[in-house]
């Protein structure tokens, strides 16, 4: 009687045992990653945030900074934007470090203004001091060159950092129109997208396309006083009718979606231009093909314009 009791009381705990260990592997299985990139992100931004001289130099951008990581380290199922996630707090990151930076050296100058300022005062006064004799004539005359001495140095300091921070902002831009695979003109930055984006006759845009007109996305908020034209073109096959309509619905697509990834309305104009303005000739495949698009021209800011 006994053995049958104690059988029993085993099965028991195997069934408990069996339940638990499953009930574990899926809440193993079911843990949420980090995506790719998320780590490193947060390690980037506790180094800011713990050195003394910046952490409090910046503190909107940091916060904005601490928000994208905590964006990025979100499980996200879409591996494509998980990595814009991450790019784009990596981005946010050297934002407000470079923020923080600046607002360092401009602290660091106006304190070497203000010992500049106090140095003058000295002068000055040991000038009226010791104005009766001719040593102290000679001293305040070395004082006064010593000062010219730091102004200068002071100077030449503000002219290089000022160098340094527009040499810095070039690089950025080259870099951004680099990562659109942009081309400079006249008009401004032309993006040219193939009909990749699109089904043959069809004006919807594909999914999985957005990734350059994501970049078009970060690139207009990066730079909030620059206006879009989007120009939409076709081949030749069809009537002239039909191609202006198609092309003009394609463009509109693309301006719906800047506009629905918080890109201003009033900055985004949208053409259909049918099959005029060919790039390449419309009596082959290749060709054709190429004369399908949708160039997003970007246009120049508003000092380089003038």
């Amino acid at each position: 009687m006994n053995t049958v009791n104690d059988s029993g009381v085993n099965l028991c705990r195997t069934l408990i045992a069996t339940a638990v260990a499953s009930v574990l592997l899926a809440a193993c299985a079911a843990a949420p990653l980090k995506p790719d990139g998320a780590a490193e992100a947060r390690n980037k931004l506790m180094q800011l945030q713990s050195d003394p001289n910046l952490a409090g130099r910046a503190p909107l951008a940091i916060k904005e900074a601490d928000a994208a990581v905590r964006t990025a380290e979100q499980p996200q199922a879409d591996q494509e934007l998980a990595a814009y996630r991450v790019y784009l707090a990596d981005r946010k990151i050297d934002t407000a470090r470079a923020q923080a930076e600046t607002r360092l050296a401009e602290d660091q100058r106006a304190a070497l203004s203000a010992q500049r300022e106090s140095a003058r005062l000295d002068a000055r006064t040991h000038e009226a001091d010791t104005a009766r004799s001719q040593v102290a004539t000679a001293r305040a005359e070395g004082a006064q060159q010593k000062l010219a001495a730091d102004q200068a140095r002071s100077e030449s300091d503000a002219a290089y950092l000022a160098a340094a921070n527009s040499e810095q902002q070039a690089t950025e831009l080259q870099r951004q129109i680099e990562e659109l695979q942009a081309r400079v003109t006249d008009r401004g930055l032309v993006l040219t997208l193939g009909d990749v984006l699109f089904e043959s006759g069809r004006a919807d845009l594909k999914t999985g396309t957005a990734g350059n007109l994501n970049k078009l996305v970060f690139f207009l908020n990066k730079h909030p006083d620059r206006s879009v034209a989007i120009e939409g073109y076709t081949d030749s096959v069809g009537s002239e009718d039909y191609n202006q309509a198609l092309s003009q619905r394609r463009a509109d697509s693309v301006r719906s979606y800047l506009v629905r990834q918080g890109i201003g309305s009033g900055r985004l104009t949208a053409s259909g231009m049918g099959m005029i303005d060919p790039v390449a000739g419309n009596d082959s495949a290749a060709g054709r093909q190429q004369n399908r698009r949708v160039e997003v021209i970007v246009s120049n800011p508003p000092a380089a314009s003038r």
